[in-house]
């Protein structure tokens, strides 16, 4: 862990609010969300906002440290069939330019790949190697208005998720579609999924088909989240 890691940590621990809101897991069946969740999310979010360094890069692993078959594979349902052919993403909601993409547009696009420990508050974590594209560069194509604060992503298999807008442009943020050197495996979300060092495993959708975004947080922010889950859920 790097002196940063710590001292975010520590402090987290400090003002008394990690170690519980740790607990609601992400990944699987929420732990006293119902109360802890309430009583310390909207403090939470305070904290890491203010702590979170928006275009810092976070340090990343060597290839030999690459852990090719530790990732588990949660579902929120059934993986879902999708025909590459008629898959499209589409980008829509305060924008000039909404977009609708194939997959072919999607790896026309810069690529770039990070290796990086996807951590679930189940308790285990994984070192892995993505690769795909930026999630700014579709954002930036997409041209978003000024008031732009979140962004929602929704998934083939239901599942949905919001942002903040400084974390879906953070560089290290992808939509990946390659794990460990080869094409994305369907259980682990292809053919695009969200990859990022800066949050919690259950804000990385996977089977990702649509991006809104928007200046409004809703009342449904995320399938955990409205379960009881903390919101922000940064690293």
């Amino acid at each position: 862990m790097n002196n940063q890691e710590f001292t975010r940590r520590r402090f987290l621990q400090l003002s008394g609010l990690s170690s519980m809101s740790l607990l609601l897991g992400g990944c699987g069946t929420p732990l006293f969300a119902d109360l802890v969740g309430t009583i310390s999310a909207p403090l939470n979010q305070k904290f890491e906002e203010l702590i979170f360094k928006p275009q810092k890069p976070v340090p990343e692993f060597l290839p030999n440290q690459i852990e090719p078959n530790s990732l588990i594979i949660n579902s929120f349902e059934s993986t879902p069939i999708i025909d590459l052919e008629k898959y499209r993403l589409i980008v829509n909601g305060e924008v000039n330019h909404p977009l609708s993409l194939s997959i072919t547009d999607i790896q026309a696009l810069p690529f770039t790949s990070m290796i990086i420990r996807h951590v679930c508050v189940e308790g285990w974590a994984a070192i892995v190697q993505w690769g795909g594209l930026r999630l700014r560069e579709i954002i930036t194509l997409a041209q978003p208005k000024s008031k732009v604060k979140y962004a929602y992503f929704q998934s083939a298999d239901g599942y949905y998720e919001s942002w903040d807008i400084a974390s879906a442009l953070h560089p290290q943020t992808l939509l990946a579609y390659q794990k460990n050197g080869a094409p994305l495996p369907v259980e682990n979300g292809a053919p695009l999924r969200l990859a990022s060092p800066v949050k919690l495993g259950y804000k990385q959708s996977k089977w990702v088909t649509g991006i809104t975004l928007t200046s409004e947080l809703s009342t449904t922010q995320g399938y955990w989240e409205d379960r009881g889950y903390e919101w922000f859920a940064g690293l």
